[in-house]
Protein backbone atom coordinates (compact mmCIF):
# COMPACT_ATOMS: atom_id res chain seq x y z
CA UNK A 1 0.00 0.00 0.00
CA UNK A 2 1.36 3.30 -0.93
CA UNK A 3 2.22 5.85 1.82
CA UNK A 4 0.18 9.28 1.74
CA UNK A 5 1.53 12.42 3.19
CA UNK A 6 0.36 16.19 3.45
CA UNK A 7 -2.35 17.31 0.51
CA UNK A 8 -2.74 13.74 -1.02
CA UNK A 9 -3.37 11.99 2.19
CA UNK A 10 -6.24 14.34 3.06
CA UNK A 11 -7.60 14.16 -0.03
CA UNK A 12 -7.67 10.32 -0.37
CA UNK A 13 -8.27 9.79 3.18
CA UNK A 14 -11.66 8.40 2.45
CA UNK A 15 -10.40 5.41 0.06
CA UNK A 16 -7.76 4.80 2.33
CA UNK A 17 -9.68 4.15 5.48
CA UNK A 18 -11.22 1.72 3.29
CA UNK A 19 -8.62 -0.03 2.64
CA UNK A 20 -7.43 0.03 5.92
CA UNK A 21 -11.03 -0.92 7.05
CA UNK A 22 -10.99 -3.63 4.71
CA UNK A 23 -7.84 -5.10 5.72
CA UNK A 24 -8.20 -5.00 9.13
CA UNK A 25 -11.83 -6.67 8.90
CA UNK A 26 -10.59 -9.54 6.57
CA UNK A 27 -7.92 -9.74 9.78
CA UNK A 28 -10.55 -10.02 11.97
CA UNK A 29 -13.12 -12.31 10.34
CA UNK A 30 -10.18 -14.74 8.89
CA UNK A 31 -9.11 -15.15 12.56
CA UNK A 32 -5.53 -14.10 12.04
CA UNK A 33 -6.56 -12.20 15.31
CA UNK A 34 -7.56 -14.07 18.64
CA UNK A 35 -10.72 -12.29 20.75
CA UNK A 36 -9.53 -9.75 22.63
CA UNK A 37 -6.01 -9.09 21.20
CA UNK A 38 -5.54 -5.40 21.45
CA UNK A 39 -4.94 -4.00 18.04
CA UNK A 40 -2.26 -1.15 18.22
CA UNK A 41 -2.53 1.70 15.97
CA UNK A 42 1.12 2.31 15.59
CA UNK A 43 2.17 -1.41 14.59
CA UNK A 44 -0.78 -1.60 12.53
CA UNK A 45 -0.23 1.75 10.44
CA UNK A 46 3.45 0.48 9.91
CA UNK A 47 2.83 -2.43 8.59
CA UNK A 48 0.29 -1.13 6.19
CA UNK A 49 2.32 1.70 5.57
CA UNK A 50 -0.04 4.56 6.50
CA UNK A 51 -0.41 7.18 9.10
CA UNK A 52 -2.46 6.37 12.24
CA UNK A 53 -5.21 8.56 11.33
CA UNK A 54 -6.99 6.17 8.70
CA UNK A 55 -6.12 3.46 11.39
CA UNK A 56 -7.60 5.08 14.13
CA UNK A 57 -10.68 6.04 11.83
CA UNK A 58 -11.01 2.10 10.97
CA UNK A 59 -10.82 0.86 13.95
CA UNK A 60 -13.95 3.21 14.90
CA UNK A 61 -15.63 1.74 12.27
CA UNK A 62 -14.86 -1.69 13.07
CA UNK A 63 -16.70 -0.70 16.65
CA UNK A 64 -19.58 0.37 14.71
CA UNK A 65 -19.77 -3.13 13.78
CA UNK A 66 -19.44 -4.38 16.79
CA UNK A 67 -15.76 -6.84 15.58
CA UNK A 68 -13.80 -4.15 18.05
CA UNK A 69 -14.25 -2.54 21.73
CA UNK A 70 -12.27 0.23 21.89
CA UNK A 71 -11.81 1.08 25.78
CA UNK A 72 -11.08 5.20 25.78
CA UNK A 73 -7.34 5.24 27.33
CA UNK A 74 -6.61 1.98 26.80
CA UNK A 75 -6.76 0.88 23.44
CA UNK A 76 -8.96 -1.61 20.94
CA UNK A 77 -9.85 -4.95 21.51
CA UNK A 78 -11.39 -7.33 19.24
CA UNK A 79 -14.73 -8.88 19.22
CA UNK A 80 -14.84 -11.18 16.74
CA UNK A 81 -17.28 -13.42 15.60
CA UNK A 82 -18.27 -16.14 18.16
CA UNK A 83 -20.72 -18.98 17.65
CA UNK A 84 -23.57 -16.93 18.93
CA UNK A 85 -23.16 -14.57 16.68
CA UNK A 86 -22.80 -16.94 13.65
CA UNK A 87 -26.23 -18.70 14.66
CA UNK A 88 -27.84 -14.81 14.65
CA UNK A 89 -26.53 -13.99 11.16
CA UNK A 90 -27.99 -17.31 9.52
CA UNK A 91 -31.66 -16.70 11.27
CA UNK A 92 -31.62 -12.69 10.00
CA UNK A 93 -30.23 -13.74 6.58
CA UNK A 94 -33.12 -16.68 6.28
CA UNK A 95 -35.69 -13.73 5.73
CA UNK A 96 -33.46 -11.02 3.98
CA UNK A 97 -32.53 -14.22 1.98
CA UNK A 98 -36.04 -14.67 0.87
CA UNK A 99 -36.82 -11.07 0.36
CA UNK A 100 -33.68 -10.82 -2.15
CA UNK A 101 -34.72 -14.00 -4.06
CA UNK A 102 -38.60 -12.40 -4.28
CA UNK A 103 -37.62 -8.70 -5.18
CA UNK A 104 -35.47 -10.50 -7.80
CA UNK A 105 -38.36 -12.41 -9.83
CA UNK A 106 -39.11 -8.58 -10.56
CA UNK A 107 -35.44 -6.81 -11.46
CA UNK A 108 -33.59 -9.54 -12.34
CA UNK A 109 -31.87 -8.85 -15.81
CA UNK A 110 -31.34 -11.52 -18.68
CA UNK A 111 -27.69 -11.51 -18.48
CA UNK A 112 -27.75 -11.98 -14.77
CA UNK A 113 -29.73 -15.41 -15.33
CA UNK A 114 -27.48 -16.27 -17.50
CA UNK A 115 -24.51 -15.52 -15.07
CA UNK A 116 -25.87 -17.63 -12.17
CA UNK A 117 -27.02 -20.55 -14.89
CA UNK A 118 -23.22 -20.70 -15.67
CA UNK A 119 -22.62 -20.78 -12.29
CA UNK A 120 -24.65 -23.54 -11.42
CA UNK A 121 -23.68 -25.30 -14.35
CA UNK A 122 -20.07 -25.00 -13.07
CA UNK A 123 -20.98 -26.24 -9.71
CA UNK A 124 -22.10 -29.27 -10.38
CA UNK A 125 -18.90 -29.76 -12.38
CA UNK A 126 -16.78 -29.30 -9.53
CA UNK A 127 -18.72 -31.29 -7.51
CA UNK A 128 -18.47 -34.06 -9.06
CA UNK A 129 -14.45 -33.67 -9.02
CA UNK A 130 -14.65 -32.96 -5.63
CA UNK A 131 -12.92 -29.28 -6.17
CA UNK A 132 -13.49 -27.88 -2.91
CA UNK A 133 -12.50 -24.25 -3.59
CA UNK A 134 -14.64 -24.01 -6.95
CA UNK A 135 -17.35 -25.15 -5.42
CA UNK A 136 -16.79 -22.55 -2.17
CA UNK A 137 -16.18 -19.79 -4.83
CA UNK A 138 -18.85 -20.24 -7.35
CA UNK A 139 -21.30 -20.31 -3.75
CA UNK A 140 -19.76 -16.86 -3.28
CA UNK A 141 -20.68 -16.50 -6.90
CA UNK A 142 -24.00 -17.72 -6.62
CA UNK A 143 -25.42 -15.63 -3.87
CA UNK A 144 -23.44 -12.11 -4.59
CA UNK A 145 -25.23 -12.32 -8.22
CA UNK A 146 -28.72 -13.16 -6.56
CA UNK A 147 -27.81 -10.01 -3.97
CA UNK A 148 -27.34 -7.33 -6.97
CA UNK A 149 -30.28 -8.73 -8.81
CA UNK A 150 -32.55 -8.05 -6.00
CA UNK A 151 -32.11 -4.33 -7.62
CA UNK A 152 -31.73 -2.81 -3.83
CA UNK A 153 -28.64 -1.42 -3.06
CA UNK A 154 -29.29 -1.36 0.35
CA UNK A 155 -30.10 -4.79 0.70
CA UNK A 156 -27.46 -6.12 -1.09
CA UNK A 157 -25.21 -4.09 0.92
CA UNK A 158 -26.42 -5.67 4.38
CA UNK A 159 -26.07 -9.44 2.72
CA UNK A 160 -23.18 -8.90 1.30
CA UNK A 161 -21.87 -8.19 4.49
CA UNK A 162 -23.85 -11.19 6.56
CA UNK A 163 -22.32 -13.24 3.79
CA UNK A 164 -18.74 -12.11 4.06
CA UNK A 165 -18.80 -12.43 8.16
CA UNK A 166 -19.64 -16.34 7.82
CA UNK A 167 -17.38 -17.29 5.73
CA UNK A 168 -14.97 -19.58 7.21
CA UNK A 169 -17.99 -21.20 8.57
CA UNK A 170 -19.47 -21.66 5.39
CA UNK A 171 -16.00 -22.91 3.97
CA UNK A 172 -16.36 -26.18 6.28
CA UNK A 173 -19.81 -26.86 5.43
CA UNK A 174 -19.41 -26.73 1.58
CA UNK A 175 -16.71 -29.39 2.02
CA UNK A 176 -18.68 -32.70 2.08
CA UNK A 177 -19.53 -33.67 -1.50
CA UNK A 178 -23.69 -34.33 -0.05
CA UNK A 179 -24.20 -31.11 1.13
CA UNK A 180 -22.50 -29.01 -1.65
CA UNK A 181 -24.68 -31.09 -4.18
CA UNK A 182 -27.87 -30.36 -2.11
CA UNK A 183 -26.87 -26.81 -1.72
CA UNK A 184 -26.56 -26.80 -5.26
CA UNK A 185 -29.88 -28.04 -6.44
CA UNK A 186 -31.39 -25.57 -3.89
CA UNK A 187 -29.62 -23.07 -5.56
CA UNK A 188 -31.48 -24.08 -9.05
CA UNK A 189 -34.83 -23.96 -7.35
CA UNK A 190 -34.39 -20.53 -6.46
CA UNK A 191 -33.46 -19.65 -10.02
CA UNK A 192 -36.30 -21.23 -11.25
CA UNK A 193 -38.83 -19.94 -9.24
CA UNK A 194 -36.86 -16.31 -9.93
CA UNK A 195 -37.08 -16.89 -13.88
CA UNK A 196 -40.55 -18.18 -13.33
CA UNK A 197 -41.58 -14.68 -11.76
CA UNK A 198 -43.07 -16.53 -8.93
CA UNK A 199 -42.68 -14.03 -5.64
CA UNK A 200 -43.51 -16.11 -2.88
CA UNK A 201 -41.97 -19.72 -4.25
CA UNK A 202 -38.53 -17.48 -4.10
CA UNK A 203 -38.84 -16.39 -1.04
CA UNK A 204 -39.64 -19.62 0.38
CA UNK A 205 -36.97 -21.75 -1.50
CA UNK A 206 -34.47 -19.17 -0.71
CA UNK A 207 -35.59 -18.64 3.00
CA UNK A 208 -35.52 -22.54 3.78
CA UNK A 209 -31.73 -22.93 1.59
CA UNK A 210 -30.50 -20.89 4.76
CA UNK A 211 -32.27 -22.63 7.52
CA UNK A 212 -30.96 -26.08 5.75
CA UNK A 213 -27.21 -24.41 5.88
CA UNK A 214 -27.61 -23.56 9.18
CA UNK A 215 -29.18 -27.41 10.53
CA UNK A 216 -25.96 -28.53 8.82
CA UNK A 217 -24.05 -25.84 11.09
CA UNK A 218 -25.27 -27.24 14.16
CA UNK A 219 -25.66 -30.66 12.75
CA UNK A 220 -21.49 -30.04 13.05
CA UNK A 221 -21.59 -28.38 15.73
CA UNK A 222 -21.08 -24.66 16.12
CA UNK A 223 -18.33 -24.56 18.34
CA UNK A 224 -16.54 -27.41 16.97
CA UNK A 225 -16.33 -25.65 13.67
CA UNK A 226 -15.08 -22.61 15.33
CA UNK A 227 -12.45 -24.79 17.37
CA UNK A 228 -11.30 -26.19 14.21
CA UNK A 229 -10.97 -22.69 12.76
CA UNK A 230 -8.40 -22.12 15.15
CA UNK A 231 -6.75 -25.47 15.10
CA UNK A 232 -5.78 -24.57 11.88
CA UNK A 233 -3.73 -21.33 12.69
Amino acid sequence: MKNYTGGQEEMDKYSLRGKVFNKIREDILAGNYQEKDELKEAAISKALGVSRTPVREALRQLELEGLVTIVPNKGAYVNGITAQDIYDIYVIRSYLEGLCAKWACEHITKEQIDELEEIIYLSEFHIQKEHWEQIFELDNRFHLYLYKACGSKILEHILSDYHHYVERVRKNTLSSQERARTASMEHKAILNAVINKDEEKAEKLANEHIFQSLANIKHQGLDKLMEKHEDKK
